[in-house]
């Protein structure tokens, strides 16, 4: 009787294991589809369905070669190399997968190229609003929530839940950038984020922010999907706005597709036990570095949800570039910020930076690499450092520079501290190749606001946008600094992540509307209004030359200037008024007689003395 029951439990094992192994699909391409006439003639396709991986491919297409078909340790997974020829055709293309007397096949569009411009950058001139798409607008409240989603919630009384921004909402209020001066809008991810609820500091809280990605290939519905995405790109470009895209390559969210069945054991960095990132940057450069530090540093886990992609496994590493491509080639975005940069693989980052800009020479691309000294800042960017790596990535977040004007409107006047801060940040900005690619800013959805950071000072505040609207670099501002909306992150990021007022129905005020506004806020937007249109429009303040002055008795005193104009600026950080002796600026100032005060339109025709009020910017263009 054993016997019997032990040979008929094996029969079964192995028609199950006979049935298992029939049970081939091919149930997602990535990408999802290509182009003809890419520069790169290659293409990696992954195909992934149950034992996927065990048939044999093939494909009969003109133009088209399947020059080598790989396998993974995962049987459910293969990997295609296609060379694309220059004289293939757009259309689709029929992948015929066998085993024994099976025959799959799946379709794959290669489509034709459009003459619209992509990946066309952002440059100096460039004014950049940063927004969070579930906290801008909400223009369809019929996509807040979906049941079928790992997170199905949507209530704007919970901070920590989806509130139902959208990319419709954002749409309705591109006219209001435009009028602020804006010229491009970066939002933090779009892509699919189908995440559960995460416990974060004893709260559960949704990944409305957007950085655990759990399918690239997918803009997530709740913002209104892909048709939305590329609609909300054509009429921004319509209107004369960029779009950055705000890319993830260090880590995607536990919910991920190909986390939940991986190809191989490496497409994630293992530890034998959880390890978290120390969040250190220090032994990335440091050159008596413990390699275990600057294992951790890299290859540690940001957070326990959002798992750690090793990109020297080549098919990741090829995966992430490949979207990267897709993304601009498919939705037409101009730039790419590439968020917790310094934690990725460096030769990584460089093969995909260069990828990119092979296909797209114009596009912009810059990084999160959050560190306090312009060395470290510098090594993530081109630069004139002698490092033993060289990166390629043209840009970078200007997180000194971001210190350094802060500490200029905190602190009080002294040999370092005060304005000489920001003075002594851009004086050390021979080390980039190009600091005018740098990306500056006052605040973002990961800092305290800055309204708040300078203690509610409007006078201040003033002073602060005034040097970020006409130092070098490309300025960024983060959505609602031009209302005075503040906070600091406490006790959570959610403080610093509030709704805008007048994006979601039923809101009390509209700021969007000037009527909305207090007398105070409509103050501040039409400060930065008439700055930021000013900046627009005059080459000298955005892509000028720049002579700066030491600081002397809390002023501070640059220069921005071409060919065709000259605009000093002078700022006074200190609670008295100062008379401001310009003998000093002789060499920037020589044959100026006049100037127009842009902030006032008021004129001046006397430039030997300026009188500078307590804690006040002077936007001077000077005339002849």
């Amino acid at each position: 009787m054993t016997k019997l029951l032990t040979t008929l439990i094996f029969v079964l094992i192995l028609m199950a294991r006979v049935t298992v192994a029939q049970d081939v699909q091919i149930q997602r391409v990535n990408p999802t589809n290509w182009w003809v006439g890419m520069k790169n003639p290659t293409v990696q396709l992954m195909v992934y369905g149950p034992n996927a991986g065990t048939l044999a491919y093939s494909l009969s297409y003109p133009g088209v070669k399947l020059a080598k078909t790989h396998t993974v340790e995962n049987p459910n997974y293969a990997f295609l190399d296609l060379v694309i020829s220059p004289a293939a055709k757009a259309g689709t293309l029929k992948l015929t997968g066998k085993r024994g007397s099976q025959t799959l096949t799946q379709p794959f569009e290669l489509k034709a190229r459009d003459k619209t411009p992509k990946g066309s950058g952002v440059t100096s001139a460039d004014f950049i609003y940063l927004a969070m798409p579930d906290r801008f607008a909400n223009g369809d409240p019929a996509n807040d929530k979906f049941a079928d989603m790992a997170d199905p919630n949507a209530d704007r009384a919970n901070p920590f839940y989806r509130h139902g921004g959208d990319l419709a909402g954002a749409a309705k209020h591109l006219d209001y950038l435009k009028e602020l001066g804006v010229t491009a809008i970066w939002f933090t991810p779009v892509l699919e984020n189908n995440q559960p609820l995460t416990n974060e500091g004893g709260v559960m809280r949704s990944a409305y922010h957007g950085y655990g990605f759990t399918d690239h290939y997918a803009i997530d519905k709740r913002l209104g999907g892909n048709d939305a995405y590329k609609t909300f790109v054509k009429k921004a470009h319509a209107d004369g706005l960029k779009v950055v895209q705000d890319a993830v390559y260090n880590h995607v969210g536990i919910n991920h597709w190909f986390i939940k069945d991986m190809p191989s054991k490496d497409w994630l960095h293992q530890w034998p036990t959880y390890t978290n990132t120390s969040y250190k940057y220090q032994p990335i450069t440091d050159p008596h570095a413990a390699e275990i530090d600057r294992r951790v540093t890299l290859d540690g886990w940001f957070v326990p949800f959002l798992p750690d992609l090793n990109q020297s496994n080549p098919y990741v590493a090829n995966f992430l570039i490949q979207h990267a491509i897709w993304t601009v080639e498919e939705f037409g975005v101009d730039a790419w910020r590439v968020d917790t940069y310094m934690y990725n693989d460096m030769p990584f980052m460089n093969r995909c930076n260069a990828a990119l800009m092979t296909e797209y020479p114009k596009i912009h691309i810059f990084g999160e690499s959050w560190v306090n000294n312009v060395v470290d800042q510098a090594y993530y960017t081109r630069n004139k450092i002698d490092f033993p790596f060289k990166s390629n990535q043209p840009g970078g977040l200007d997180f000194v520079l971001y210190s350094a004007m802060l500490d200029g409107l905190k602190q009080n006047f002294s040999w370092d501290d005060g304005v000489n801060r920001p003075y002594q940040a851009l004086a050390q900005d021979a080390v980039y190749a190009d600091p005018t690619k740098l990306v500056t800013f006052l605040d973002n959805h990961d800092t305290d606001r800055y309204l708040s950071v300078i203690g509610d000072d409007f006078d201040k505040y003033k002073i602060g946008l005034t040097w970020l609207l006409t130092t070098r670099g490309i300025p960024s501002m983060y959505y609602g600094t031009e209302i005075l909306m503040k906070n600091f992150k406490d006790p959570s990021d959610a403080e610093v992540r509030r709704d805008f007022p007048g994006g979601f129905s039923g809101d009390k005020e509209n700021k969007f509307e000037a009527a909305g506004r207090t007398d105070k806020e409509n103050d501040a937007f039409n400060f930065v209004k008439r700055l930021a249109n000013y900046r627009r429009v005059t080459p000298a303040l955005h892509s000028g030359k720049l002579t700066q002055y030491l600081p002397q008795n809390g002023t501070y005193v640059y220069f921005r200037y071409d060919a065709g104009k000259t605009v000093m600026v002078a700022t006074n950080s200190t609670e008295k008024e100062i008379s401001l002796d310009t003998d000093r600026f002789y060499e920037r100032m020589n044959g100026f007689t006049s100037a127009k005060n842009v902030l006032t339109d008021e004129k001046l025709t006397d430039l030997k003395l300026l009188k500078l009020p307590a804690k006040t910017a002077l936007v001077l263009e000077l005339g002849k």
